[in-house]
């Protein structure tokens, strides 16, 4: 038997270890510094850092220190690694005896169909950034994608700075509204394929699975919303975050995505991520 791979079924074989190494997951790309994984597991320093020399040790995750921070990054081949090393051996090469992996596995081998896609913005007030999103991906794409936006705590009415700035460039804003995650949740709900993180918050909150397992990405960006200061400045803020989303949806949108797999999808969105957050 493959000791490391008993090694890491036992490192996550504990619950907020498990929570920690799902959490890096959904952050994949990004190394998120120490202070924040212990807020978003709600641990002590001490106990974090016990659980993250375990999943170190297990070679699941790396970590890079920048200035006086350490940050912490999901190593994806060896998570790749370890779930191969279970369809392998435990399902004895044969993903059909092990459901529900073989639908994930037959869509990591096709192509994207050449279709309209549904893409879906999610953060936490669903009153700027993901609005901001949904909007652009409507404007930018509109014949190739049927765009989406939710909150998973929404305000009761968008932010009329977002509503301000939008009108300005033009939009329109008869279609938006604030919108509960739950909305697309259940069995009639448009099936995802993709599902975009806008704001910290919401990549650290533990989102449901969606049906499908659409393909995601970590947009992260300051909230606007919580921009201090005179009108200007707060102007400023959603004017900054309304130009990042613009510059991420225009690469999304040139990819070539009828002519690439899931996997290799997930790949240029994940690099676009790392791209995009070096500008």
């Amino acid at each position: 038997m493959d000791m490391m791979r008993v090694d890491q079924l036992a490192a996550l074989a504990h619950p907020q270890r498990l929570a920690l190494f799902r959490l890096l997951v959904r952050r994949f790309p990004d190394a998120v510094p120490a202070g924040e994984l212990a807020g978003a597991i709600d641990v002590r320093q001490n106990t974090l850092s016990s659980y993250l020399s375990s999943l170190r040790h297990a070679g699941l995750i790396t970590q890079d220190r920048e200035g006086r921070s350490l940050l912490y990054r999901v190593d994806m081949d060896e998570a790749g690694g370890l779930m191969s090393y279970l369809v392998d051996d435990c399902c004895r090469g044969r993903p059909d005896l092990c459901s529900p992996l073989p639908a994930q596995a037959r869509k990591g081998d096709t192509a994207m169909s050449d279709r309209k896609y549904n893409a879906l913005f999610i953060c936490t007030g669903n009153s700027a950034r993901s609005i901001f999103g949904e909007t652009l991906l409507r404007d930018v794409a509109g014949d190739r994608f049927t765009a989406y936006s939710a909150g998973t705590r929404p305000q009761s009415e968008l932010n009329p700075f977002a509503v301000e700035m939008l009108r300005s460039k033009g939009h329109d804003i008869a279609p938006l509204r604030s919108k509960n995650v739950s909305e697309f949740q259940g069995p009639d709900a448009p099936v995802m394929d993709f599902v975009f993180t806008v704001c910290d918050r919401a990549a650290n909150e533990d989102c449901p699975a969606w049906p499908g397992q659409p393909i995601s990405a970590h947009w992260g960006l300051p909230d606007p919303v919580k921009a201090e200061g005179t009108e200007a400045e707060k102007r400023l803020a959603f004017q900054q975050a309304y130009a990042a989303l613009k510059n991420r949806i225009a690469a999304f949108t040139a990819l070539p995505i009828e002519t690439l797999d899931r996997t290799s999808l997930q790949a240029r969105l994940d690099d676009l991520a790392r791209d995009l957050e070096d500008q």
